[in-house]
């Protein structure tokens, strides 16, 4: 009877999840004002909310930091739809379009599986969905990146990149502590922090960066140089919590900065 009830919760949330998709679905979308910079910030986003509703899955699904999990993952399902649809609106290449449907059908699977009770193979196959998602993003940025050629877009791509590298790393974390403890996610955890790590000090460098610009990537970097550790201790696990809220705090930060870069330039 207990494990009943639990489904029951389970398929509740998620039902709830699939109307508000299917209610933002509903909506439509003005594209008329939208800027090249806000656009690629658009396309940019995209790349962390792939990672972000995958981490959400499993945190949910493993029943650690739930209540934040579940609200960021409606938040994040919901932006990502209404980000595609924009994207959709605006991008006019063939294969870039042929990229965007790719992402659309495997935004659909999730929701399938995400519907689902939750399992380690449902868990697997989330994560795979995820990084799907993610590469047909990272096409559709660089598509706009070449199509824009927007003043200091090389330095935009890495800022806009951390919010992204930032929910990878709970996304492997959580993955490999839910019991999908495989040498690659190892791999690629350690990849991402050292990425996360060139990009910070690349961006802390950067010539043109205002006051403003330069006092967000002082907190940002004193926060990294503690909690990148706890990151790299992925086999040790043990700090879920800290890891949720760490990394949600450095996107955060991220996203403000990316914000400040991106209003910095001149169309």
């Amino acid at each position: 009877m207990k494990s009943k009830k639990i489904n029951y919760r389970w398929v509740l949330f998620f039902s709830t999840t699939l109307f508000l998709w299917a209610d933002a679905s509903a909506n439509t979308v003005s594209t008329s004002n939208i800027t090249d910079s806000q656009l690629l910030n658009l396309a940019g986003k995209q790349r962390m909310l792939s990672q972000r509703i995958a981490k959400d899955y499993i945190y949910i699904g493993k029943n650690i930091a739930k209540t934040k999990a579940n609200k960021q993952l409606k938040e994040s399902m919901n932006s990502f739809l209404l980000a595609h649809r924009k994207l959709q609106s605006s991008i006019q290449d063939v294969e870039a379009k042929n990229l965007l449907a790719f992402v659309e059908l495997s935004s659909n699977d999730f929701k399938d599986i995400s519907s689902q009770k939750f399992t380690l193979d449902n868990a697997q196959l989330i994560l795979d969905l995820s990084e799907s998602m993610l590469e047909g993003s990272q096409y559709i940025f660089n598509s706009l990146q070449n199509k824009f050629k927007l003043k200091e877009s090389k330095i935009i791509d890495r800022a806009t990149q951390q919010r992204m590298l930032s929910q990878r790393i709970a996304k492997y974390y959580i993955s490999y502590q839910s019991g999908i403890k495989d040498k690659n996610s190892i791999e690629i955890m350690r990849d991402t922090v050292k990425t996360f790590s060139k990009n910070l000090d690349i961006l802390m460098k950067n010539p043109h960066n205002t006051p403003q610009i330069t006092k967000k990537l002082l907190k940002i970097e004193k926060l990294w140089r503690i909690v990148h550790k706890f990151y790299n201790n992925i086999e040790k696990g043990g700090l879920p919590l800290i890891v949720f809220n760490t990394t949600d705090n450095i996107t955060k930060k991220m996203d403000e900065v990316s914000k400040m870069y991106l209003l910095s330039l001149k169309q």
